[in-house]
This record gives structure tokens, sequence and C-alpha cells, in this order.
């Protein structure tokens, strides 16, 4: 296509093929663990743009901005710094100067939601909460517009957005009110997200749900949460499959390993932990070090975890040598990352663990008859 529509000849034609591309790029990128797609896109949308100005085609130029700003968003998702992500504000932001209400009350709803998104996830990266106080109140204004009779899927997805942003607020306060409004955002969301109408927009939002009833679960003494929590997760495997979507897979299975880390800490039993460690060694089939490092130390540190909570109701060193090797692989990626804290805490437990092993090897065994 871009053959035929050389810049030279048909400028305009060239820019939306390169938009468009982008676009494509994107959706490719969504799917896959690595970023070459993504940064390919990013690139595309920014040629499109040499040609897209604003003086020349406002409303174009906007929509390519708002593409950017969510090629660019996802790529911050995946990076360890910010820069991604304030590039990606800067984009929806420059986006809603042409993008208005009054002008285009949906475009200008839409680019208020990934203007959310994309303020959260940076949140998620600070220490404070002015960034997730922004994206509440960006994907609320996006809801004045993106309603449930005029734009259903919209709406829910919106609403799920809200739940994300509310969720992280929840987990930096020491009340649960923020917790239990994200709840009942991705509640609402599921009421239009069904599995036949979205499988997986339905499944995602199962996902986040399982992480709002988690975080609260550990909160609370009891372990409905937790419960409710695991149900929504195993849920969401129906249909996010390590086929389909192989990261989002690889996170879910993650996460259920959490909430399943939690209850098996809660019971006397070893069942859970067993679960725990499982779903943590599927995830890490396809969370490779070199992939997704941050997301595969992180889930070494908590199969780790989960091996030494095994490990103190057994008799022998076996899991605690197996925990000892999974929180040494984190520390080593933490390292190379320049996670220092993380570090850290993976270096604290591999220490006492170590300790334990040399502990167990220097008691006195049984005599054998």
């Amino acid at each position: 296509m871009l053959e035929e529509y050389s810049r030279s000849r048909v400028p305009l034609d060239w820019a939306r093929t390169q938009n468009n591309l982008g676009s494509a790029l994107t959706t490719l990128g969504g799917r896959e663990i690595g970023t070459t797609h993504l940064e390919e896109a990013v690139d595309a949308f920014r040629a499109a743009l040499e040609e897209r100005d604003r003086d020349r085609v406002p409303l174009d130029w906007a929509r390519t901005q708002s593409n950017l700003g969510s090629a660019l968003s996802t790529l911050g998702e995946r990076e360890p710094g910010t820069a991604r992500l304030k590039e990606a504000v800067a984009a929806h932001r420059a986006a809603l100067q042409e993008l208005t209400r009054d002008r285009v009350p949906l475009g200008w709803a839409r680019t208020q939601g990934n203007l959310g998104s994309a303020l959260a996830t940076l949140g998620k990266r600070e220490t404070g909460t002015a960034r997730l106080e922004e994206a509440v109140a960006a994907h609320r204004a996006a809801l004045e517009e993106l309603t449930r009779d005029r734009v259903p899927l919209d709406w829910a997805r919106t609403q799920s957005s809200l739940g994300k942003a509310l969720t992280t607020l929840g987990e930096r306060e020491t009340g649960t009110a923020r917790l239990e409004e994200a709840v009942a955002a991705f509640r609402a969301a599921l009421e239009e997200l069904t599995r036949d109408r979205a499988p997986l927009g339905w499944a995602r939002t199962q996902s986040n749900l399982g992480t709002a009833l988690w975080t609260l679960g550990e909160r609370e003494t009891g372990n409905a949460r937790l419960e409710e929590a695991v149900e929504a997760f195993r849920a969401a495997l129906q249909e996010l499959t390590r086929d389909r979507v192989p990261r989002d897979w690889a996170g879910t299975q993650g996460n259920l390993g959490s909430a399943l880390l939690r209850l098996g800490e809660r019971e006397t039993g070893s069942a859970r932990l067993e679960e725990a460690a499982t779903a943590y060694r599927a995830a890490l089939e396809e969370l490779t070090r070199d992939g997704a490092p941050l997301a595969w130390a992180r889930t070494q540190s908590n199969l780790g975890n989960a091996l030494l909570r095994l490990a103190e109701r057994e008799t022998g060193s076996a899991r605690f040598e197996e925990a000892a090797a999974a929180f040494r692989a984190a520390l080593e990626a933490f390292d190379a990352e320049g996670r220092p804290r993380e570090r850290d805490v993976a270096q604290r437990f591999l220490n006492a663990i170590l300790q334990i092993v040399q502990e167990l090897e220097a008691a006195p065994q049984p005599s054998k008859d």
C-alpha cells in the first residue's frame, strides 16, 4: 500500500496509511510479550504526524496524537522507567486541544479515558497519589459522555479502567473505601462486558476484579474476599488462554498465585501453597528474563515465597533449596534492572534460607539400625 501511496505523490494518503499501519501494529504488539511491534507502531504514528500537522488537518492530527499516546502507554507499561508514559500523557493532552467535548463529544470522552489509563500507569510508578487522582478524574469525565445507554461497551470499558485506578489508590490508603469503589466499578462493567459479548474484555475485567478483591482480602481477617479473588482469576483464565494472549495469561497466572499464596499462609494444609507454586511456574513459562525482566524477577520472588512457606511445613531441605534458587534468580535480575529495594528484599530472604539449610545440614542425622 505504501508503495502506491508514496509521501511525495499523495502525502495525506501516505500519512493515513501510516496511521492505519500504526493501529495494526499496536493491536499486534498488545498481544505479544516483546515490544518490537509497539516500537514500530510509534514510528508509524510519528511518521504520519509529519504530514498530518495541526494546521492542515486538525482532527486527523488529534486522532493520530491519541493513537500515538495509546501505543506509548502500552510500551510504557512494559518498561521500568516513566519516559514513555509521560510522552503518552503529553500526546493525549495534545489530542484534547482539538478533540474538544463540544466538537466531538465521543472522541473527547475516549481520549479522556486513554489519558486516564496512561496517568494511572504513571501513578503506579510514583510515590504520591496526584497522578492517580487525575486518572480517576479523567475516567469520570469520560463517563459523562460514554453513558451506558449511548455506548454500553465503551461505558463498561471505562468503568473497568476507573476500577483499575481506584484499586491502585486503594492500595496506598489504609481504609477500604477506594477498593470497595473499585469492586463496584468492575462489577458494573461486567453487566455489559459479558463473556458472550466481549470475551477478552470480560476476562480482563474479571482479572482486575480479582486484584481488587485480593487487596481487600489481605486487609480482612476472613478469607471470603480471597476466595472470590481466586474465582475471578480462574474465570479470567477461561478466556485469557496462553495461545490467545500469552502475556495476559502469564500475568493472571501470577495474580492467581498471589491470591492462593495468601490463602495458603492462612490455612494449615499445603494444598493452596502447592497451587500457588504451580501458578507462578506457569507464569514463568511465558515471562522470560529477556522479554519481561521485571515481571520475571517479581514472579521468581513470589515463587520463592510460596516454596519457602511449603518448606516450613515439610521436613528436609529440598524445598528450601528450590526457594533459594528462585530468590537468587530474582535478585540477580533486580540488580541488573536497577531495582535496589527489591534486590535487597530478595537478598534478605535468600540469606535467611541459606542459614536454615546450613543448620539442617549440620543437624545430627537419625541413626539407622
